[in-house]
């Protein structure tokens, strides 16, 4: 017996409600500096605030869901009729070698390609912009200069911004990124400890309204390349690509806008 569910909605739609609920790369941005600004040096009493916060940015991500489709069916989407057709297959007893297949080797190769295809290539190019330097600075530290007046107008800095554009083939490597670029060292790498990683945010000019507005931006960006990509395959259009990936954009940073302006008001920094 076939069931068949049947969800009047536009391709476009499908994935901005699957974006703004946070997606599993950026969960290790969200979980360090949530605890390193949070957790670290606080007491072990405070150590379920880390997970409150990303548990209360999991449900800002399911709001503001609700609202964008919510306007983009008033808007951009008004009177487009479409139907998305999902058939459930019977139920039959689990195939031990299907399953091992499926989990293994089916999803192991997908991704080792998409490392080969994607997160390689772009480890190549963030290797040699983080190289080459130009008079005092690399390319990197350049970027991140002529980045910077305006990721301070959203609570940023030029590296963090520059950090969240080199990681958009995966959200997965815009720490390390972060990292080597506070640092110089000229290759992505991973810290040592909370510890650490606190003091290299601190001596960086890292505030709490810097790690709030990291952790909103890292939920409400644009999506990653392979999320992009699918857009475009299942879309067919250019069109529907680009505004996927200005709309979280300018919504991340209307939310940072606000958030530092309320900050700033408030004396707070």
């Amino acid at each position: 017996m076939f069931i068949y569910m049947v969800n009047n909605c536009h391709p476009f739609t499908r994935y901005m409600d699957q974006n703004f609920p946070l997606c599993g790369g950026a969960f290790p941005t969200l979980i360090a500096v949530s605890s390193v600004f949070l957790a670290a040096n606080a007491g072990i009493k405070f150590g379920i605030l880390p997970a409150l916060t990303v548990t209360g940015l999991i449900l800002l991500g399911i709001l503001i869901t609700l609202l964008v489709s919510y306007g983009l069916s008033k808007t951009l989407l008004k009177g487009i009729p479409s139907t998305f057709t999902l058939e459930l297959p019977p139920y039959r007893v689990p195939q031990i070698g299907r399953v091992l297949y499926t989990s293994i080797i089916d999803r192991t190769l997908f991704v080792l390609w998409r490392a080969v295809a994607v997160a390689a290539p772009a480890g190549v190019v963030i290797w040699i912009l983080a190289n080459i330097r130009l008079g005092d600075l690399s390319i990197i530290g350049h970027a991140a200069a002529f980045l910077n007046p305006f990721a301070k107008l959203i609570g940023l800095d030029g590296y963090i911004l520059l950090a969240f554009l080199l990681g958009l083939p995966a959200n997965e490597i815009v720490l390390p990124i972060l990292i080597m670029s506070y640092l110089s060292t000229g290759s992505m790498m991973q810290y040592d400890s909370l510890e650490s990683l606190r003091t290299i945010l601190l001596n960086n000019g890292w505030t709490y309204l810097t790690a709030l507005n990291v952790m909103l931006f890292s939920l409400l960006h644009w999506p990653c390349a392979t999320t992009l990509l699918t857009i475009k395959k299942e879309t067919g259009s250019i069109k529907w690509t680009i505004i996927g990936a200005v709309l979280p954009t300018g919504i991340a940073v209307l939310v940072c806008l606000l958030t530092t302006t309320l900050f700033r008001i408030l004396k707070w920094v």
